[in-house]
């Protein structure tokens, strides 16, 4: 796709296998950091990327990628609400877990909110927001010569923002965007995350991601 996509987040693994899974499928992206070196040595290593301070990073991008954990979320968000193309996406993946204070990788967070994407839509007055991406893998993300076979759920607001962030989801192989609802539906994602987080750690496998049988065909919505 045309649209210019930013990372923000992009030099951890999450961040950094969805970058590389946007660059490989044609799509112009500009991976952001809070350290200007980082993001451009995490770009050297995706043919096509560039490295940016976050805020330089979604300056110009139409879709905003939010990849980073909980504890940096509303820093993160503040540091860059400004800098925000008029008309951008924000996508946010973020997964509330327990242990950003703490506790432990298996146990959700309960925000004032409701989500993770909420907090991102208060903080963001004005820009839509999709939550989306929770469940693909980074291991799998990271490994272009292994096709993924799995789906990623969707919600916001928006019908044309998620239209828009199902498309580009599409472009990596072997994922399918579902239509899960509204974005009120971002809690159910997010503690969804956190189940096959938990059940990775229980059976000692390495996740690649969520596939849902019997389901719609691409574009159904919830």
């Amino acid at each position: 796709m045309q649209t210019t996509v930013a990372v923000v987040g992009g030099t951890g693994a999450e961040g950094g296998g969805l970058a590389l899974r946007f660059a490989l499928a044609g799509t112009q992206v500009r991976i952001g950091s809070r350290n200007l070196e980082r993001a451009q040595e995490a770009a050297r290593r995706i043919s096509g990327a560039t490295g940016h301070t976050n805020a330089d990073a979604v300056a110009t991008a139409g879709i905003v990628v939010l990849t980073v954990p909980l504890s940096a979320q509303v820093e993160t968000l503040k540091s860059i609400r400004g800098s925000i193309a008029q008309g951008a996406i924000l996508v946010d993946a973020t997964v509330p877990l327990e242990v950003a204070i703490g506790g432990r990788l298996s146990r959700t967070l309960t925000l004032w909110d409701g989500s993770a994407a909420q907090q991102a839509a208060r903080l963001l007055p004005g820009v839509p927001v999709v939550a989306a991406f929770h469940a693909l893998s980074a291991e799998a993300l990271s490994k272009p010569d292994h096709p993924l076979d799995c789906d990623t759920l969707i919600c916001g607001d928006s019908a044309e923002a998620k239209a828009t962030v199902a498309q580009l989801a599409e472009t990596i192989p072997g994922v399918r965007a579902i239509d899960a609802g509204p974005l009120e539906n971002a809690r159910l994602l997010e503690s969804a995350a956190v189940l096959l987080i938990s059940l990775n750690l229980r059976y000692k496998v390495k996740g690649s991601g969520m596939r849902i049988t019997g389901f719609p065909p691409r574009g159904a919505s919830a």
